[in-house]
């Protein structure tokens, strides 16, 4: 890992963002770089600024999180956005993970969890507060669930999926199964096919709600 994580933040309540950068703070390696309040403001300094993670508020005026992470992974499909979410966003959670963010953190967030989601985004893998857990077992699950029994998974492929579901990065899984990044990226992609989800958060609901997996 780098000297310094580079950190933008985006929240339209300034109370917030400065608490949010005290707590930053406390953590040696986040460097914040630029905050917003707003989506286009957040698109705006995109020109002059880089980050390795992004912490995005869902809930904003002029342009709300799912709009401004959709625009920015356009522009930028490496960039690594947290969606920050109150309990009451349910109705906008799928819609972040459709846009592509890598994690999810409720916004009573504690150092302790904050520092892990960092970490667990910034080294390729993806968190969510287990508050969310409600959500992904039970709200999406008000949506007819598909046939998991119609879904062929081989073994390999089935361990992997529970190992993204822990959160891991590919190297991680690489080196818990013994095999190559390629070859984790690999099932990664027969997975996304098989489940028709289009990204990692998404497969990672999917399985949630579908019980292919133990968290």
């Amino acid at each position: 890992m780098k000297e310094f994580i580079e950190i933008i933040i985006v929240d339209d309540h300034e109370i917030f963002r400065n608490g949010l950068k005290m707590v930053l703070g406390k953590l040696k390696y986040a460097k914040i770089v630029a905050e917003a309040s707003n989506g286009k403001e957040f698109l705006a300094l995109l020109d002059n600024h880089s980050a390795d993670i992004v912490l995005m508020d869902i809930e904003m005026p002029l342009m709300n999180g799912i709009e401004a992470t959709e625009a920015a992974l356009k522009l930028y499909p490496n960039l690594k956005i947290i969606a920050l979410t109150m309990f009451n966003d349910d109705e906008y959670i799928q819609s972040m993970i459709d846009s592509g963010v890598k994690g999810f953190l409720i916004k009573n967030i504690n150092k302790e969890t904050l520092d892990k989601a960092i970490l667990t985004v910034y080294n390729g893998g993806n968190y969510y507060s287990e508050e969310l857990f409600d959500f992904f077992t039970k709200q999406i699950s008000k949506e007819n669930k598909s046939k998991k029994s119609e879904i062929k998974f081989t073994r390999r492929e089935k361990e992997i999926l529970q190992l993204i579901c822990e959160g891991l990065s590919n190297k991680e899984i690489a080196d818990i199964l013994f095999v190559s990044e390629r070859t984790v990226v690999g099932h990664k992609t027969n997975l996304l096919a098989k489940t028709d989800t289009k990204n990692a958060l998404a497969l990672m609901s999917f399985a949630i709600k579908n019980d292919l997996v133990v968290i």
